[in-house]
């Protein structure tokens, strides 16, 4: 049988308009239309998100370069970010019965955005926590102390939730993100219980996590140990002079600023 290959050529605009012309298919293409802006203004939502990440990120990289010039301290071992994922979003707001829009998610989903510090000591936590909510620009909406306070499993942390604003061309917009603030070894311990949490079928689970909860006082225990250590070695140092600090300060003076 023949092909009948003479059919007119149809730009696409005019095959869109005659589609259009079709109820059936004007209420598709309204439907795929919309759907289309969804994902670009949840695009535009991840961008902000990502924005606050990097505000959060600043001030405690700042913090950080403040203590070490200026009181010969390292308070900050590490600094992580993260946006959660899209499946993640999807999942958290179908547990909870919620619909997948921007509202929702913006209203109800307070670790879309998350940034973690790694800290050596226990109270180097609360001092750059404190530093940190003391700006003017963040708002806690959240705390929740897991270090005086530990989860049935033994994870410890501090967990901030905040407000800050994002500075755009014509607009500003305060987001929220998620801060976990948390020692060497506290990180050590939760990233082991992450991967125990997510493994299938494993043998003796209830005896691992038996184990896993004393694996979590013995890093406590060693955490406040090495804190009281530092602070035996600090307290047995003579006060420096005033020259002294300025000599210490002065053979710092090329340590680089980054």
């Amino acid at each position: 049988m023949s092909q009948n290959t003479n059919f007119p050529a149809i730009p696409p605009e005019q095959l869109v308009d005659l589609l259009r012309q079709s109820p059936v298919m004007n209420a598709f293409y309204d439907r795929a239309k919309t759907m289309m802006w969804s994902m670009v203004q949840y695009k535009e939502l991840q961008m902000l998100y990502s924005c606050a990440l990097k505000e959060i990120q600043t001030k405690f990289e700042v913090l950080d370069t403040e203590f070490k010039l200026e009181y010969n301290r390292d308070p900050i071992s590490s600094i992580s970010t993260r946006l959660k994922r899209t499946e993640s979003v999807m999942d958290k707001l179908e547990r909870k019965g919620l619909p997948f829009t921007l509202a929702s998610i913006e209203e109800n989903i307070h670790d879309m955005a998350g940034i973690r510090v790694i800290c050596s000591y226990i109270d180097d936590i609360y001092l750059i926590a404190d530093a940190l909510l003391r700006q003017d620009d963040i708002t806690l909406i959240a705390r929740k102390d897991y270090i005086e306070h530990p989860k049935d499993n033994g994870y410890r942390s501090l967990h901030l939730i905040v407000e800050v604003p994002v500075f755009l061309t014509n607009h500003k917009k305060s987001m929220k993100v998620e801060v976990q603030i948390r020692t060497i070894a506290m990180d050590f311990w939760a990233s082991l219980e992450h991967q125990m949490k997510y493994k299938q079928e494993i043998p003796d689970e209830e005896a691992i996590m038996a184990e896993l909860r004393d694996c979590a006082a013995v890093i406590r225990e060693t955490d406040e140990r090495m804190l009281a250590i530092r602070r035996r070695i600090e307290a047995a140092a003579d006060a420096p002079t005033e020259e002294e600090l300025l000599f210490d300060k002065l053979a710092r003076f090329d340590i680089p600023i980054q």
